[in-house]
């Protein structure tokens, strides 16, 4: 991932869960700035069950050369009532191999360390403190008008990589760690729990503040928004006002653009993967089934009688003739029946689409 598109995955990160649909004001949703990544103040956090009053970044490094470590935090800071926030980053300068370096800020402190492990390689720890101090009893709202909100922190190798924080032992705190350089010499640790080398689809039109969720629902959501609606969000933080601007621009021909796409890939050449030939087809099933000295025929009736254990459905279905559709045996040797409903007008719907209703051959009466 080249540096601009980590800025851009950052940039959404920061801003997710900052306002959330339907985006007016008064939504109870939207009475606090984000769920995520919060750094509340000490006092807080001591009283609190689950809060922290620091978020801890921690990863093995394989060293190159003369390795050098940088980071970067950036977080929201409240700023007015609600989800109002501006803003914060801060850069720890390049440091060597088993040095500490320390930047203090309002209300903050932002570490950076590592040792060597030997074999070439060194724990890294990046962490952020809420140094605040706030009286004890404080309820959330006033917590978070203390607190860093939203951290993300971004570590940087000159020389070397990290390895996958997932396929190895670290001890992050209010944070989850993943690569996302293209040469693996940057790691994330961020407020919601992603791949290695997470990317943006290349379809978004841009950040929607819930960006985990489904866009194009979102966007039909915000064109869907009253008049009274439009004019509660107007009156609030440019950010999302700008935001909603953006997606109210988007076309018809743009939201379709987000339904979807597959892509069809094959290592050697550029045709759809076809199937092997004499490749038996897995759904077809059995022909036919005996249990208990029962002979099951596909295409055969059948009368449901799935006794009292079963449940609501089935039993709703007692007494209707069905027509076998598919025999199944699994690899415990137990037969499953698919089976279409006789009366049921959808029944030529559900042959079409495979949509059968399964019971055991216990729970039918062979016509």
């Amino acid at each position: 991932m080249a540096a601009d598109a980590v800025e851009q995955l950052v940039d959404s990160l920061l801003y997710e869960g900052y306002a959330l649909y339907p985006y007016t004001p008064a939504a109870i949703k939207n009475a606090t700035p984000t769920p995520f990544g919060i750094v509340y103040p000490p006092a807080y956090a001591s009283e609190c069950p689950g809060a922290f009053d620091h978020a801890r970044l921690e990863c093995v490094a394989e060293l190159g050369g003369e390795a050098k470590l940088g980071a970067t935090l950036r977080c929201l800071i409240p700023s007015g009532d609600r989800h109002e926030a501006r803003e914060r980053r801060l850069e720890l300068a390049p440091a060597a191999i088993g040095e500490r370096t320390t930047l203090t800020f309002p209300g903050g402190r932002f570490t950076l360390r590592s040792e060597l492990l030997g074999e070439g390689r060194a724990r890294v720890r990046a962490c952020v403190h809420n140094t605040e101090s706030v009286p004890a009893g404080l309820d959330r709202p006033a917590a978070l008008e203390r607190s860093l909100i939203s951290t993300q922190i971004l570590l940087r190798i000159s020389s070397g990589r990290f390895l996958s924080p997932l396929e190895t032992d670290h001890d992050s705190v209010n944070t989850y760690p993943v690569l996302t350089g293209e040469a693996d010499d940057v790691l994330l640790g961020t407020a919601i729990v992603l791949p290695d080398h997470p990317q943006l689809a290349p379809e978004s039109r841009g950040d929607l503040f819930d960006s985990t969720e489904i866009e194009e629902a979102l966007l039909l959501h915000v064109h869907a928004l009253s008049d009274a609606e439009r004019a509660a969000i107007e009156g609030q933080d440019p950010a999302v006002r700008e935001m909603i601007a953006r997606a109210e621009s988007a076309t018809p021909k743009d939201i379709m653009a987000l339904h979807g796409r597959v892509t069809l890939r094959d290592p050697v050449s550029t045709e759809p993967p076809t199937e092997p030939p004499g490749l038996s087809d897995p759904q077809a099933g059995e022909e036919e089934a005996v249990v208990e000295g029962v002979r099951f025929r596909r295409g055969g009736t059948v009368i449901i009688r799935p006794g009292a254990d079963a449940d609501l459905h089935a039993r709703m279905l007692d007494g209707h003739s069905a027509t076998i559709e598919r025999i199944f045996v699994d690899y415990d040797g137990k037969v499953h029946l698919g089976v279409t409903v006789d009366d049921d007008p959808g029944q030529e719907l559900m042959r079409d689409t495979g949509r059968y209703l399964y019971f055991f051959a216990q729970e039918v009466e062979v016509l």
